[in-house]
């Protein structure tokens, strides 16, 4: 089976996502994997950029596309037309990402899958992050200020292999690697869970989706693998 991963910049639901399409690989499913420039960041902060190889390892069908160099218009989303993939999974899907597939927006890799697959009539299966009430997401390392004792030699930003320290923590350049957390001898670097209330805009967004033809919202990507066992399932009797 031949699954296309489209991932965007949110970090909520980015490892568990991360961890469902790892094991789906290990099962011997094949996944390209589409990437946004946002997605590309984060995925660089949160330290799964290796990771990442392992599930796309750049064979055919099993590549890796980075929206940053693919160009405006996106070519390689052509092989949903030709029905390269069995299905298109978004996940997890930035409230960016979702309110422009609800008003059929397709201006980055991602969202231009969504709408070429939905051409081609390949499934879609897509988890927002912020589909209504509240949600807990990690964060990225940062300092915390009130525990930071301000070391005229900090071990931090002395030896961070992307010079991603000052005063603060430039997630730009941070390449998530950890060692910033294990150095600093006060424990003032550290990850977080920031509680977010999902905003009313963006829960009528997700409304929207499920109304719309050949998608499907997932509330959580561990619900993908029963997806895909189901989709599975659904070729055995086509054929």
């Amino acid at each position: 089976m031949k699954l296309a991963w489209g991932i965007t910049g949110a970090g909520h639901f980015l490892r568990e996502s991360f961890d469902v399409f790892r094991k789906l690989r290990a099962d011997g499913l094949k996944v390209t994997t589409f990437v946004s420039r946002a997605g590309e960041e984060v995925i660089r902060m949160y330290g799964l950029r290796e990771t990442l190889a392992d599930i796309s390892g750049g064979k055919y069908l099993e590549e890796l596309f980075f929206e940053s160099g693919h160009g405006a218009s996106v070519p390689k989303t052509g092989r949903f037309l030709l029905h390269k993939y069995d299905a298109l999974v978004v996940s997890p899907a930035t409230s960016n990402t979702t309110a422009k597939i609800a008003y059929g927006i397709a201006d980055t890799i991602v969202t231009n899958a969504v709408a070429q697959a939905v051409k081609g009539d390949v499934p879609v299966f897509i988890v927002p992050v912020d589909i209504s009430g509240y949600v807990e997401s990690k964060m990225p390392v940062f300092i915390d200020r009130e525990i930071c004792m301000k070391c005229e030699l900090c071990p931090p930003l002395e030896d961070c292999p992307v010079n991603a320290i000052t005063d603060q923590i430039d997630l730009l350049k941070c390449s998530g690697c950890g060692l910033c957390v294990k150095l600093c001898s006060y424990g003032a670097i550290r990850g977080g869970m920031a509680k977010l209330k999902v905003r009313d805009i963006d829960a009528r967004n997700v409304k929207i989706l499920r109304k719309l033809e050949g998608i499907t919202v997932l509330e959580n990507p561990s619900n993908i693998p029963d997806t895909v066992e189901k989709l599975k399932s659904m070729q055995k009797l086509k054929y």
